[in-house]
């Protein structure tokens, strides 16, 4: 197909547009798509239904696009500074990257369907159902290590991934070889949950899958590990000897529309915001995926670590006796109250 077989030119483009990373993959089952279904079987996507459907195309992305033979992989890079008070995951503080990256993506669909009139392309990021690891990984963006997160050595894993499904036939980018784990445990041995052994992740015990997925009563064995974070959980990256800064990581380009808007969360203003709060507070973000009753969950028991707090013990003692808030605020409260008085609240 002349100069479309060619990756440099679609990589290039995409690097132009600011993606820190970029790769192309044939469109085709990934190495990795029969774990998906093991993974499944096992239920070991907890509450997390969409998982389970539309899983021919998660194992074939062919559906996604009649015709489709390419899959060009991004990634966009983001930060992850110190913070105090209730957590937060460090790719949540800024602006919402599914509509960061999509933009651009479709800005590259346009470009180059204007150059192919006669291609088909479809933007994707993370809302499809397409196992963007897998095809990031097979597309030589890095190797997905032992967190089960993608790591390009030098650069790390704080990445966010798209991609573009053509019709094009495009020569694919070289896959990394090097295992970047080796025989590194840190991040399983760090995971404050036990979610984690090498390769595999238990969504029905992860803190992130809890805090931002889980839309019930969070089991009470769980809180302990859990601590502050009130929306999702950076632990396995933050022990990565891969996210230590590096010459090159120091000279990747990370995004500047994922500068955090809300650097820390005060647990007592969590457990009172109204629902006008919590949208005006983090519209335009990630954060906004979590209902108001799932954040006034996750500040009850985040509240633990601060149970010396007088009105914090305050809000958690009127939560837990409260007739009126929902079973996941107030069984979470409960469990918090006993965690810090050892007596039932009162």
């Amino acid at each position: 197909m002349g100069e479309s077989s060619e990756p440099d030119f679609f990589v290039d483009a995409c690097l132009a547009k600011g993606f820190a990373l970029a790769g192309v993959t044939p469109c085709q089952p990934p190495p990795r798509a029969d774990a998906l279904q093991v993974w499944l079987d096992g239920h070991m996507h907890g509450t997390m239904a969409w998982m389970a459907r539309n899983v021919n195309h998660r194992m074939d992305p062919a559906g996604l696009l009649p015709g489709a033979r390419s899959i060009i992989c991004v990634a966009d890079r983001y930060e992850a500074p110190p913070q105090e008070g209730g957590q937060i995951a460090a790719y949540a503080k800024g602006r919402d990257y599914h509509k960061v990256m999509k933009r651009r993506l479709h800005q590259l669909c346009d470009a180059w369907k204007d150059r192919w009139p006669d291609a088909l392309f479809r933007a994707c990021v993370d809302t499809a159902p397409i196992m963007e690891r897998a095809h990031a990984e097979a597309a030589g963006l890095g190797r997905i290590g032992k967190h089960t997160l993608l790591i390009e050595q030098g650069v790390g894993s704080w990445l966010l991934l798209g991609e573009i499904l053509t019709t094009l036939d495009i020569l694919p980018t070289p896959a990394v070889d090097d295992d970047p784990c080796g025989t590194c445990t840190r991040c399983i041995d760090a995971c404050p949950t036990e979610a984690l052994t090498p390769w595999h992740l238990d969504a029905r015990r992860c803190v992130a899958a809890l805090t931002i997925e889980h839309r019930g009563v969070i089991p009470a064995e769980l809180h302990a590990g859990i601590g502050s974070w009130l929306f999702g959980c950076d632990v396995c990256q933050q022990v990565c000897p891969h996210n230590q800064p590096t010459e090159r990581s120091d000279s990747v380009v990370v995004g500047n529309t994922y500068t955090p808007r809300l650097h820390e969360l005060e647990i007592l203003d969590v457990l009172r915001w109204t629902e006008q709060d919590r949208v005006r507070l983090l519209q335009g973000t990630p954060l906004t995926r979590a209902t108001l009753d799932m954040w006034h969950r996750n500040a009850c028991i985040a509240a633990a670590e601060y149970g010396d707090d007088a009105l914090i013990r305050q809000a958690i003692s009127d939560l837990a006796d409260s007739g009126e808030a929902p079973e996941m605020v107030q069984e979470a409260a409960k469990a918090t109250w006993r965690r810090i008085t050892g007596g039932p609240a009162s």
